[in-house]
């Protein structure tokens, strides 16, 4: 459903960005991920635009200021417009509404209804912990929730929800998958890179996706967005998966104040 290797867009805007877009299509990426809170949607749209982008997969995020039901469905109305989609492939709640100031069982519905009107295929959450996830699968059912959206790379394994969303048939997309770039300074994975010719980097996106996970790195160099697609094609091995699972820090680098309580 959702293709498990993407390209992010956090921090990225403008001009360099829409070529970014086109590039990441000539190179086959099939899924683009964005979020009305980047305020790059239309940048994001001129680049699908320019490009034979008919089968990308695009996800956006509602900002918890429109999680109120008419501002959802209107949100996402502007969000097709700018990305010059007749229906947005994936639509997810960003992050839990800060102190339930809008129930997410109201922002739930509305997401349902754009999925009626066909103003969206599919929608997930992110940045939700074990307790919002069941309290959202108790309201839509587990079916209907396509994907967590949460942090996810060596040094922040995030185990408690990624097997909470395995046990509940939810596919976990992982965001930060470099952690911001450290991964490439890490010992450890540049010698199971050197091992398998790679990059520490390319190390890092294949151990997401080889343990199931959706991964949708970023970058504004076009050689990096290259090389991380090339990743797809890494092999790792038992004790490969093994080493990097002691990388496990629980080290968070995404924690704004508004976060939820986290597992």
């Amino acid at each position: 459903m959702i293709p498990n290797f993407g390209m992010g867009t956090f921090r990225l805007k403008g001009p360099t960005l829409t070529e970014l877009i086109t590039e990441a299509v000539e190179t086959g990426y099939k899924h683009i991920d964005t979020a009305q809170a980047y305020e790059n949607e239309a940048d994001v749209g001129k680049g699908l635009a320019q490009s034979n982008s008919d089968d990308v997969f695009v996800t956006t995020k509602v900002w918890f200021d429109r999680f109120k039901h008419q501002q959802v469905l209107d949100s996402l109305q502007q969000s097709a417009d700018k990305l010059q989609r007749n229906c947005i492939d994936m639509a997810l709640i960003h992050w839990p509404s800060p102190n339930n100031e809008v129930p997410m069982e109201e922002t739930l519905d509305a997401l349902m209804q754009a999925r009626e009107q066909g103003l969206i295929k599919h929608f997930g959450v992110s940045n939700f912990t074990i307790d919002l996830m069941e309290r959202a699968i108790q309201h839509v059912g587990a079916e209907n929730i396509a994907t967590n959206q949460i942090e996810v790379h060596p040094f922040m394994q995030n185990r408690k929800v990624t097997e909470a969303c395995e046990d509940k048939g939810i596919k976990v997309t992982a965001y930060l998958p470099l952690a911001k770039g450290k991964v490439v300074e890490n010992s450890t994975l540049r010698g199971i890179a050197l091992e398998h010719d790679a990059t520490p980097a390319q190390i890092a996106l294949a151990w997401e996706m080889q343990k199931g996970f959706i991964t949708i790195p970023s970058t504004t160099n076009t050689d990096h967005l290259r090389s991380n697609f090339k990743a797809q094609k890494v092999q790792l091995t038992e004790q490969d998966m093994l080493d990097i699972a002691a990388l496990d820090q629980n080290e968070r680098i995404i924690d704004p104040d508004f976060a939820p309580d986290w597992d």
